[in-house]
């Protein structure tokens, strides 16, 4: 891709841009009505039902038909997981980053063909199914150059003072195990691909389990995956009724953490779900959220339009940042007194570009205070690879 493409640049694409997406949509069409299986253990697994996967804007075209998942292959998925963690820990850290570095490039390289399945499973526009699919391969990247960044969060301390002794002090972050990622329907690419990325740099085995109503953006992203050499077991993809796998894939004993993109009422049971047990385990939920638009008397009226109907409408809503509320000040306020005072996890001033979906992996972090998240650390962050790690403490007396 020719241009820098983020949330916030995609309103100006080059002519070239949109001669791609139509050959790729083209091409796409004539694969439609194709069965996909579950990707276990580093093979596909078929299974004995599956699910018609039909376009939200023509019902009658059905994309695809997409293996249902039962009890067993959730157990199977685990199990392969955490069969394969102890070598993936153990995987050089370099290694692994060189693996994940591949598959951003895979995706890179698959923009056009991915952000196409985008536009018919979800319904976006092809500038969002675009900018989506480029979101998902710099989360790998940035994830990767996070971690090497913190020196795979691996610090040496100060020796104790101890005399006629040499005590060495370190912090070491060690990955927890199988690392579950739900995925919502709405970012199903990009909401799955960070949470994989993070928890794959750190050391973690993943189970991914996609939303009902967009299984076709888990299986690409699995197939970059595959693609891109990983281990067999290291990520499996699983793909059915959240009713039927869901509450097995988080009630398993294996499951060492979970990340899950979604609804409040759902986002917190899962969270009591995870506080429970022989011992808590982390939950990362990124929840609903309510967003306000304040416009003041001193708003460029003709760019606050631009932004309000961007955030409020584009993709119908369907976005936990989407603006729903908004107040207009009879008097000016100071765009700072903003930064200072309002309480939630990302804020925009002056900016209706991207006034909807704006945050960008190496740009702006994208996370919710309150009800809107479980941890208040945001996605592509300086703070969001450790969720995914726990300290060790380590000394050695010679």
């Amino acid at each position: 891709m020719s241009v820098k493409l983020t949330y916030s640049t995609m309103f100006d694409p080059p002519p070239e841009l949109h001669d791609r997406c139509d050959a790729a949509m083209q091409t796409l069409r004539g694969k439609l009505g194709a069965t996909h299986a579950l990707y276990i253990g580093g093979k596909d697994r078929p299974t004995k039902r599956t699910r018609p996967n039909q376009s939200p804007t023509d019902r009658k075209l059905v994309l695809g038909q997409f293996a249902a998942a039962t009890a067993a292959d959730v157990e199977d998925a685990m199990r392969a997981a955490s069969t394969a963690f102890p070598a993936w820990r153990a995987t050089a850290p370099a290694e692994r980053v060189r693996l994940l570095r591949r598959v951003a490039a895979l995706i890179e390289e698959r923009v056009y063909d991915i952000s196409a399945a985008l536009t018919l499973e979800v319904g976006k526009n092809r500038m969002e199914a675009l900018g989506e699919t480029q979101e998902t391969a710099d989360f790998f990247t940035a994830y990767c150059d996070e971690w090497e960044r913190n020196g795979g969060f691996d610090h040496k301390l100060p020796d104790d003072p101890l005399k006629g002794f040499a005590s060495h002090n370190r912090s070491v972050m060690k990955p927890y195990g199988v690392w579950a990622v739900i995925t919502p329907f709405n970012f199903p690419l990009a909401l799955a691909g960070g949470p994989v990325a993070a928890a794959l740099v750190t050391g973690n085995t993943v189970v991914l389990k996609a939303a009902s109503d967009t299984p076709w953006s888990g299986r690409l992203l699995a197939d970059c995956i595959r693609d891109a050499g990983l281990p067999p077991g290291v990520f499996n993809f699983l793909s059915g009724s959240s009713g039927e796998i869901g509450d097995p894939l988080a009630e398993l004993p294996l499951l060492a953490g979970i990340t899950f993109t979604g609804s409040v009422d759902v986002g917190m049971r899962l969270m009591r779900m995870m506080a429970t047990g022989r011992y808590p385990r982390p939950c990362i939920a990124e929840m609903g959220g309510k967003n306000a638009c304040i416009v003041t008397a001193n708003a460029d009226l003709d760019r606050a339009v631009t932004g309000i109907i961007r955030s409020a409408f584009v993709m119908g809503g369907q976005k936990c940042s989407a603006l729903s509320r908004l107040y207009v000040h009879e008097s000016a306020e100071d765009v700072q007194w903003f930064f200072n005072e309002i309480e939630a996890g990302v804020l925009y001033a002056n900016r209706p570009q991207g006034a909807t979906t704006g945050a960008w992996p190496g740009y702006q972090p994208f996370g919710g205070w309150k009800g809107s998240g479980s941890t208040g650390k945001a996605i592509a962050s300086f703070y969001y690879l450790a969720q995914y790690l726990r300290e060790q403490s380590q000394t050695l007396v010679e």
